[in-house]
């Protein structure tokens, strides 16, 4: 075994990558991740050792979300950078650790290194099987840790605009050193219930950040053809990148379109006023081999979801943020006060071709919270008239496997009288579908991007004060969800936080859930998996609220 990851949803059999990952992941890849991982764990202990006014906490809180965001799946390749965020994380613990009058014996509090050598010498012995040796015991922690991912990655994106809570970096700090330590199971699961809490805080706090900054999504038609110019391509989920690409475009001659997970950046008001910003170019994050050759001008990969770069576009695509992989261009985070330079890309595009047309028409998004609560009086009329008897959430993540035509499946079997809410990339496998409208409301509300499942969870909410129910089971709702990675981990645990049950998961269930601990979320919140041989029976239980 040289390496093992099982934190995605394609991970080997359901069971572990132990040699390479699914996603392209190398092992080496994987064990400096681990690494990396081990010394915010020390940090964190440091911190912990230490009083609130002894240490500046969003300091280290802001690294360790950037770090941790740095291992989710599909983000970071490169192992000089990851090796770098290592050496940064030493320096910082280091720096905790003169401050701390208490002395920490475990070893990541310790370790030395300052070679990629090292690194890789001691990565070899400090990953998830060293957590515990009890399988249930390492599955709560590793659900934890995932869980932490995902609020990392939405903290981090919530900091870059200004937004902080410090709430959640005691948290992190918190849940890191408890993997370091023989907690009992009881205690952990506790520990998963707060890390379901701070995953609604992060989510909350990214969507005050956003909207705060760049206005709530609207209804938006999007066109996915493409223009007569030279373009620029854009994907992730970082809007501040978005908005600088935008202004320094300007007056430029070129194009700009979103891809994948961007695509709801056309649903906010401040962007709309850009009219070289076009719309949205191709699909899902799997799909980019092949619509990356076609696209022609440079891509610009912001965050998470780059997958291994084909030679054939590889000297025209670039990384940013915590995005990362061996050979393509890095553009460095942006100075105090400035923008991030995107020139290089911009004078690259000017020399390209325009794209190529791959599809045509629109598509309909921009149904998040604030647009849907003003159309909640025909969705309530609707719902009392019988015209709406149900709605599906679909949100989530996408994948390649060929299991996920499920979800495309089964929202075309869905019966006219229900409406599907989506958020995520796991839309692509239903925004482009002709399933027409309910009283003008169309029958796939796309709310945004995964972190945007807060806003469908709002609605609930909402359409649950609205009829005076006193619980969100007697609400006509249904969860069909589909996860990938980390983030999809936090968005479950943070449904769970806030009272929703009765959730169907998939393709797979996670592999780092053991039996016993899969046993403890049946019983406490019905999760079940999807039933991909026989949709129409999860049709058909989700239309009677089972």
């Amino acid at each position: 075994m040289s390496m093992f990851c099982y934190q995605c949803q394609e991970t080997f059999k359901n069971q572990a990558c132990t040699v390479k990952g699914i996603c392209g992941k190398q092992d080496d890849t994987a064990n400096l991740q681990d690494l990396l991982i081990y010394i915010l764990q020390g940090i964190a202990l440091y911190a912990n050792s230490l009083k609130e006014d002894e240490f500046d906490i969003r300091k280290y809180g802001v690294f360790i979300c950037r770090a941790l965001f740095s291992t989710i799946t599909n983000a970071n390749f490169d192992n000089f950078k990851i090796a770098e965020l290592i050496k940064e994380a030493i320096k910082l613990r280091n720096e905790l650790k003169k401050l701390s009058n208490i002395k920490i014996t475990h070893d990541s509090a310790n370790y030395e290194g300052n070679s990629m050598d090292d690194f890789l010498k001691k990565s070899n012995s400090i990953g998830i099987l060293s957590y515990s040796s009890d399988e249930d015991n390492r599955s709560l922690k590793s659900t934890i840790l995932y869980g932490m991912k995902g609020i990392a990655a939405y903290t981090d994106h919530a900091a870059i605009l200004g937004f902080y809570n410090d709430e959640i970096f005691k948290f992190m700090i918190m849940g890191l050193s408890s993997i370091t330590k023989n907690i009992s199971n009881e205690k952990l699961i506790e520990i998963v219930m707060q890390t379901a809490d701070n995953a609604v805080k992060a989510m909350k706090l990214l969507d005050e950040a956003n909207t705060t900054t760049y206005g709530h999504p609207e209804i938006t038609n999007v066109n996915i053809g493409v223009r007569n110019n030279p373009a620029i391509l854009i994907s992730g989920h970082d809007l501040k990148d978005m908005h600088e690409l935008l202004e320094q475009t300007k007056n430029t001659g070129v194009d700009i379109y979103t891809h994948s997970e961007m695509l709801p950046a056309n649903y906010y008001p401040k962007f709309k006023k850009y009219k070289h910003f076009v719309g949205n170019y191709g699909s899902s994050w799997w799909a980019q081999n092949k619509e990356f050759e076609t696209f022609n001008g440079p891509i610009l990969m912001t965050t998470n979801c780059i997958i291994p770069v084909k030679d054939s576009y590889k000297n025209r695509i670039f990384t940013t943020g915590m995005a990362g992989y061996p050979g393509v261009e890095h553009i460095p985070d942006r100075k105090k006060n400035n923008q991030k330079d995107f020139s290089k890309i911009i004078e690259l595009a000017k020399t390209c071709p325009s794209p190529i047309q791959i599809e045509e028409g629109e598509i309909i998004g921009g149904f998040a919270h604030n647009q849907v609560i003003k159309l909640a009086d025909k969705i309530v009329e609707s719902i009392k008239s019988k015209d709406i008897k149900r709605f599906i959430v679909m949100g989530g993540c996408d994948g390649r496997l060929p299991d996920r035509k499920y979800y495309t499946k089964l929202a075309e079997k869905l019966s006219k009288d229900t409406i599907i809410l989506t958020a995520g990339c796991a839309k692509y496998r239903n925004n482009k579908l002709k399933l027409g409208d309910i009283n003008g409301i169309p029958r796939v509300l796309d709310a945004g991007q995964c972190n945007d499942c807060y806003s469908l969870a709002i609605i609930a909410l909402k359409l649950k004060e609205l009829f005076g129910l006193d619980d969100l089971s007697k609400l006509p709702l249904s969860f069909d969800i589909a996860w990938y990675e980390q983030k999809a981990v936090a968005v479950l645990l943070a449904m769970l936080s806030l009272g929703f049950k009765n959730i169907r998961l998939g393709p797979t269930l996670p592999a780092f859930l053991s039996k016993n601990v899969l046993k403890v979320l049946v019983d406490k919140f019905d999760i079940k998996p999807i039933n991909s041989k026989n949709l129409e029976d999860d049709i058909n239980a989700m239309m009677k609220g089972e």
